[in-house]
């Protein structure tokens, strides 16, 4: 299977930790990141399962921009192993990550206002403060009311700020929708993927949900064994199924970060928590 180029390919690993939706909790990723780095191995790869900024509103505090900076950090790390690759770490594209690339799109918006506010509730004010500041959460409010030069003007303000910080415009610029694995078995997601659709033709099936239940996935698609995903909206921690694995306890939601180790085919090996 070729995939798109909007789909990282992954070299078959001889292990994979895969790190659910983070949420910006840098204080959770930390102990993970720790735990991984002190337990990687030749042949290892990464990969980060969306959602790793925003601030979804819960009562722990969110550092977007530590919480970047820290997997950035984990990827050099894993990079500097004997052999490694690029492609042996990846980012997937998440609600927070669509949100945060759409945003400088607001001006061309029909309705700016209702978009910037409809993002906002869902945890994109968390990402725009850690890059524009306290108070660019209330100048973004002022810009779609002022209209689309001054909308423009205060994204590109955004912009800049993450240009400001070591490695965060090239990451954004790096995540891509879902991870193959070089043997086109076991595909890493956000939340879900439409089985009535090509690879290639997902959409937004990656981050938003397709039209098929993850979990009622129960056999293999365009040869594909082993579903992963990062994010269920119903948090319900790890749950392994014989071709799907869900992993998100509700990092973000009140509950811890947990992530997984898995073989080269994907099974389950063991669990980290942060």
């Amino acid at each position: 299977m070729k995939p798109s180029p909007a789909i990282a390919m992954m070299r078959q690993p001889e292990r994979l930790w895969a790190i659910p939706a983070v949420h910006g909790l840098v204080h959770r990723l930390l102990p993970v990141a720790d735990a991984i780095a002190a337990r990687l191995e030749p042949g290892d790869a990464v990969v980060f399962l969306g959602n790793l900024i925003g601030d979804v509103g819960g009562d722990e505090a969110a550092d977007v921009a530590a919480t970047l900076d820290l997997a950035l950090a984990l990827r050099r790390r894993t990079l500097a192993m004997p052999g490694a690759r690029a492609c042996d770490v990846a980012f997937l594209r998440g609600t927070q990550e669509e949100m945060w690339t759409k945003l400088e799109q607001l001006h061309y918006a029909q309705s700016p206002g209702h978009v910037l506010r409809w993002m906002m509730q869902r945890g994109l004010a968390g990402t725009i403060a850690a890059y524009g500041g306290a108070g660019a959460v209330s100048e973004g409010e002022r810009a779609v009311r002022d209209g689309p030069v001054a909308i423009a003007r205060w994204t590109t303000t955004l912009r800049q700020a993450l240009r400001a910080r070591p490695g965060h415009v090239e990451w954004l610029a790096a995540i891509r929708r879902a991870a193959l694995s070089e043997d086109g078995r076991l595909l890493a997601v956000h939340h879900g993927v439409d089985t009535t659709k090509p690879l290639d033709l997902q959409g937004d099936s990656f981050w938003w949900g397709g039209s098929t239940a993850f979990e009622a996935i129960a056999e293999p698609y365009n040869g594909i064994e082993r579903f992963v995903r990062g994010f269920d909206r119903n948090h319900p921690g790890v749950v392994d199924q014989a071709f799907t694995l869900t992993v998100d306890a509700g990092c973000g939601f009140g509950g811890p970060l947990l992530a997984v180790l898995l073989d080269a085919r994907g099974q389950l090996l063991d669990v980290v928590e942060g």
